[in-house]
């Protein structure tokens, strides 16, 4: 990664920023945007679809069908962005993995505060459990809140008893929404794209007066024991950066395996950038490895 992709990311994410204050529908307007400028490659190909009640984006790449499928939660802090604008992000996945890649099209807040995203989230993954795919051919992924997302679901659905999936691919997880991670101040010039002030607002649409550390909420506060394993990636340019260090070190003081990347330099889910970022294709290559081995090892324990 050169200095120059650094300084050009840097540039772009924060041309593109939300302004502080901007409305929920201001924000959502602009990532529509945003991502609606960015064609997908032309072997990506997305459809919608349910999961037991829940709608879903269905993303396959031309030519991988090997029965793997990757339960995918969008980011958007749970209240913007959408299982189809996630595409792009899910589709990298999919390659790496060689796994078809259904995002999940959770209800958002503020019309639909928690636990509507956790349940829905419950819902589809009982709703592929259903469907006739084992566990063991299942992994999830998400980004930013949607990695908090896939963790609470675990949570939620080792609770419940349900088996569990292969392995979980966390970028930049959004798992404390108390706020009170050390970075959300030491890194707030350093992150072009978000900060407390960006941030609070939109936990208050997603609590509504709920306690934002119940561990549903911020996952970081729940037990994470008996949990797959867990592949967490941050970057060091992000207020976000100590949510996913304590993540890390949750899960290994509740003995699951689990492997951290922090990589330097770069912002939030910098793995959306692969096509100007060297890293960013790296780090997606990195977990997409590590997901196929918990899936291949998953499927030698079932067999």
């Amino acid at each position: 990664m050169t200095i120059e992709q650094r300084q050009i990311l840097d540039g772009v994410v924060r041309q593109f920023a939300f302004p502080v204050h901007s409305s929920v529908e201001d924000q959502r307007r602009q990532l529509r945007a945003a991502v609606s400028a960015q064609p997908l490659p032309p072997d990506v190909k997305v459809a919608g679809g349910f999961l037991g009640r829940v709608p879903t984006a269905e993303v396959t790449i031309d030519g991988i069908d090997t029965g793997r499928v990757v339960l995918y939660f969008h980011g958007g802090v749970y209240v913007i962005s959408d299982a189809f604008l996630a595409a792009g992000l899910a589709s990298e996945v999919a390659r790496r993995t060689r796994a078809k890649v259904i995002s999940v099209d959770y209800r958002l807040a503020p019309e639909n505060p928690y636990p509507a995203a956790v349940e829905d989230a419950l819902a589809a993954y009982e709703g592929l459990l259903d469907s006739g795919v084992a566990p063991s051919e299942i992994a999830f992924a998400g980004e930013s809140a949607g990695g908090g997302l896939a963790v609470a679901t675990l949570v939620g659905a080792r609770d419940r008893g349900m088996a569990l999936p292969a392995a979980t691919y966390a970028m930049s997880p959004y798992v404390d929404l108390t706020l009170a991670g050390a970075s959300m101040e030491t890194k707030h010039g350093a992150d072009p794209l978000l900060n407390r002030e960006l941030l609070e607002p939109r936990v208050a649409d997603y609590t509504q007066g709920q306690d934002p550390a119940l561990p549903g909420i911020s996952p970081l506060f729940a037990d994470l024991s008996g949990l797959p394993p867990l592949i967490i990636q941050g970057g060091s340019h992000e207020v976000l950066l100590d949510d996913a260090i304590r993540l890390a070190g949750a899960a290994a003081a509740a003995d699951v395996a689990v492997t951290l990347e922090i990589t330097p330099g770069v912002p939030h889910v910098f793995q959306a950038y692969a096509a100007m970022l060297d890293e960013a294709g790296t780090a997606l290559d990195r977990a997409g490895a590590l997901l196929s081995e918990c899936l291949e090892d998953a499927e030698r324990v079932a067999a």
